[in-house]
């Protein structure tokens, strides 16, 4: 029995590997500028970064000023002398030519494919996201990918998922899983959407008591038996 035959995935963190991704884009973009960065100085950032995705996720921030703000914290909190503003575009566009998957990631979609309609839900950049999924081996799996700078919300927001929902054809609530590894954007923005979820964490974190997550894996390859029973 299949249970399930629209997939949403998200995409860094769940099928691309986000934090090596980053890493890479970010040690070339400064070393660009002339700056060395430390493994200190790299996990720093990402801190800073990840905090004002979060904040962006609240409605907090705008992605115009996210791509800029995180480079004037980080530079600011580092000494760094360099243009903060040329940092940021520079490290966006190493960042979309950074395509690491997650272990298991092209097997699955592989697996899928044909099986399923498989859609992208993200958060990310319009030029990075297409650009990645472009020159990646996994591209060609996908039906449609649906980001938020395109969207004009970002997930959690349910008239992101309601843009989802009205662009694919036959769409079927009942019919369709949500596979990311964010609580607070994959997880609530599905289950806001009444869909169910799958939260993927390579660590194995479990499902918080209470919630309306149905379903945690730790390998992508886990979807099989949840998609097909």
């Amino acid at each position: 029995m299949q249970r399930y035959d629209t997939i949403l995935f998200d995409a860094d963190g769940t099928l691309f590997d986000f934090l090596r991704g980053e890493r890479e884009a970010l040690i070339l973009a400064c070393r660009k500028h002339g700056i060395e960065l430390t493994e200190g100085d790299i996990k720093e950032y990402s801190a800073i970064n990840d905090s004002l995705w979060k904040a962006l996720e609240r409605g907090e921030v705008d992605k115009d000023t996210l791509r800029v703000k995180r480079f004037e914290i980080f530079c600011s909190l580092k000494g760094f002398d360099c243009d903060h503003v040329k940092l940021s575009f520079d490290y966006t566009d190493f960042l979309s030519e950074q395509r690491f998957l997650i272990d298991g990631a092209e097997e699955i979609l592989d697996f899928l494919y044909e099986k399923c309609r498989i859609y992208i839900i993200t958060n990310g950049i319009g030029y990075v996201q297409r650009n990645r999924f472009a020159k990646s081996t996994i591209g060609k799996y996908f039906l449609e990918l649906f980001i938020s700078e395109e969207v004009g919300y970002e997930k959690p927001s349910i008239h992101f998922f309601e843009y989802v929902a009205e662009r694919i054809p036959e769409y079927n609530p009942e019919r369709t899983l949500v596979v990311g590894d964010s609580m607070t954007s994959d997880m609530k923005g599905g289950i806001g959407a009444g869909l169910d979820c799958c939260y993927f964490s390579e660590k194995g974190r479990g499902i918080p008591d209470g919630s309306k997550i149905k379903y945690a894996i730790s390998k992508l390859s886990e979807l099989k038996k949840i998609i097909f029973d």
